[in-house]
């Protein structure tokens, strides 16, 4: 493709995401998430919102997550925010979606306009690894999706692949498959944390890490980071 409209292309991508910074900066008052009046009364008039217009509701949050991970947005907010609005089993898969066909698309979006920056910057960082990737690409990419990416922050997972020049098939089913396991407890806190102020007027912090929707999940996040420190010993060796 023409550099010229490659660079026009990346102008959008970064216009997009300087609009995106933008918004969520000046137009979301944060001291708001300290005061739980504030929470409580808006979560109802969401949960309500969506009853009464689904397919909207479904769609909108769909289109937004996707464009929200393609540019570069962080996964533990879409999931957590999908299990309080949708719950434990439709937020997940509403989640894994939306996270999996948002990375697909950075993916191939920077495999094909950003490939030599990419490798410049990344391929030293995990050259160790790069030829273990390439015994079985779709099995080691889905264990590291598995492990959270090893700290590795969820943008910069998404475009990790272009180095070993990952195919696009692979890449989606191992991202899906990879991601299910943690986005089902990041949902499930999520389902606990509406539940929990849907029942309360008030909230301390002996009633919330008591509550089996909040316990539960959080040592399910434990385990998997425990699973995953074993995996990283035996199949990720220096």
């Amino acid at each position: 493709m023409n550099i010229n409209l490659k660079l026009i292309l990346a102008s959008i991508y970064i216009l997009c995401l300087g609009v995106l910074l933008v918004f969520v900066f000046n137009y979301l008052d944060f001291k708001d998430l300290t005061d739980y009046h504030y929470i409580k009364k808006n979560s109802e008039a969401l949960l309500i919102f969506r009853d009464e217009n689904l397919f909207m509701f479904i769609s909108i949050f769909l289109i937004f997550s996707i464009l929200w991970i393609f540019l570069l947005g962080f996964g533990g907010p879409i999931a957590i925010l999908s299990g309080f609005i949708f719950g434990q089993w439709l937020g997940t898969l509403m989640s894994v979606v939306s996270l999996t066909v948002g990375s697909t698309l950075l993916y191939f979006f920077a495999q094909y306009y950003f490939r030599d920056l990419i490798i410049s910057h990344l391929e030293n960082k995990i050259k160790k690894y790069k030829n273990l990737f390439k015994k079985n690409e779709l099995f080691y990419f889905m264990i590291f999706r598995f492990m959270g990416g090893g700290g590795i922050p969820f943008g910069i997972q998404n475009v990790l692949p272009v180095v070993f020049d990952m195919k696009i098939k692979n890449y989606f089913y191992a991202t899906f498959f990879g991601l299910f396991p943690s986005i089902f407890i990041v949902n499930s806190l999520g389902s606990g944390f509406e539940k929990l102020i849907e029942k309360n007027e008030s909230l301390s912090y002996l009633s919330i890490i008591s509550d089996p929707g909040i316990y539960w999940p959080i040592a399910g996040f434990i385990f998997i980071l425990v699973v995953s420190f074993f995996i990283k010993k035996k199949l990720f060796k220096n």
